[in-house]
């Protein structure tokens, strides 16, 4: 049984018990599932292991203060579409995961959002659901697990999106709306009181001891949501593709037998913070990091170590997805059959719809 923590606002009740005995039991009938997340949907079905992609920009309108109405009409033409291009059967029961962006819909307004899906739903025929936090957790640790098999050598799983992250493990999950985008644009108001557009570097140490403190009080839950150190594979590109390759280039050292040394993070920290983008995109030239959410990354990636008691951090360069969590969730695909009843349920007792029960709605 995963013990769990939402972040953001409340202890989840009600979660699913035995999530990964649940997988492995799951219905191997014609599945569709979306994954939704902050910069776009992909696409899988039950039957084949092809993956169909559309980009949108989920938190441009949500930060803008505009929800999720601009953006409508280009999600349904995707839920539509994505299907053809990957011949998936048109006659496949359809859900789609909403993650990140949609629980931020969900905080600016729950009954906007209800009718949105509604409205999704009626055009595309696929049931959107809010998932929690922890639960895309428990997807996250599922497809790492389904994807590296014993080469998964660490307790859990560090999974950073745009708009959340989660540490997921067999027995135990914490969950945060803490993504690179998020984090970043929280520094930029804390730091340079701008949006989230600004540029951080460079950072001054006063700086850098601001941010460092302001992380230590939204990672505060991780010491409540493990009671032990947990080790951890990072398994998503802000840390494979941004932190990794630039911290070997700075601290050759730092890497090694047991993984990405917090050490080497902090030492690497030392050296670009002063820096300005020009500077930094120039110093680690080649290495195909985004410079623009580099030194957030790195401060996030620290952060979560010095919380869960870390040294060091495995990282795995898998493309993973929340669809194969996705495809064999029973109960996901369970309230598609009382979805009326699910979108009431989002409005009264929130996110925590999807944890209920469908068996007992009217």
């Amino acid at each position: 049984m995963i013990k769990r923590r939402y972040g953001l606002r409340h202890s989840l009740f009600g979660l699913v018990c035995g999530l990964l005995a649940a997988f492995a039991f799951a219905d191997e009938s014609c599945r569709v599932a979306f994954d939704m997340g902050s910069s776009g949907i992909r696409a899988g079905y039950s039957g084949s292991a092809v993956t169909t992609r559309a980009g949108i920009d989920y938190l441009d309108p949500l930060w803008a203060g505009h929800g999720l109405e601009p953006l409508v009409l280009p999600t349904i033409r995707a839920l539509r579409n994505l299907p053809e291009e990957g011949r998936f059967p048109e006659d496949c029961a359809r859900v789609g995961g909403g993650f990140s962006a949609w629980r931020l819909a969900w905080q600016q307004g729950p009954r906007e959002l209800a009718a949105i899906l509604a409205r999704i739903e009626a055009a595309s025929n696929v049931a959107i659901l809010v998932i929690p936090l922890l639960q895309e957790g428990a997807y996250g640790y599922f497809g790492a697990h389904q994807f590296l098999g014993d080469r998964l050598t660490t307790s859990h799983v560090l999974d950073i999106g745009g708009g959340s992250l989660q540490i997921a493990g067999e027995h135990t999950a914490y969950g945060e709306m803490l993504g690179q985008k998020v984090w970043h644009q929280q520094l930029c108001q804390e730091i340079r009181h701008a949006d989230s557009s600004c540029v951080l570097q460079p950072m001054t140490e006063g700086e850098l001891a601001a941010a460092r403190t302001l992380l230590v009080t939204k990672l505060a839950g991780v010491s409540t949501a493990f009671s032990k150190t947990v080790t951890m594979t990072a398994i998503s590109r802000p840390v494979s593709r941004g932190v990794l390759p630039v911290v070997k280039r700075l601290v050759p050292e730092g890497f090694g037998p047991n993984g990405l040394q917090r050490s080497a993070i902090t030492a690497a920290i030392a050296q670009i913070a002063g820096l300005t983008a020009e500077e930094t995109t120039e110093l680690i030239s080649g290495t195909q990091a985004n410079v623009s959410y580099l030194l957030s990354s790195m401060l996030l990636v620290e952060g979560v170590l010095l919380a869960t008691g870390g040294e060091s951090l495995q990282v795995a360069e898998i493309d993973l997805t929340n669809l194969p969590g996705l495809l064999a969730d029973d109960h996901a695909f369970a309230w598609r059959q009382q979805y009326g009843c699910y979108l009431e349920r989002l409005q009264t007792i929130g996110i925590d719809a999807y944890t209920s029960d469908p068996a007992t709605c009217p």
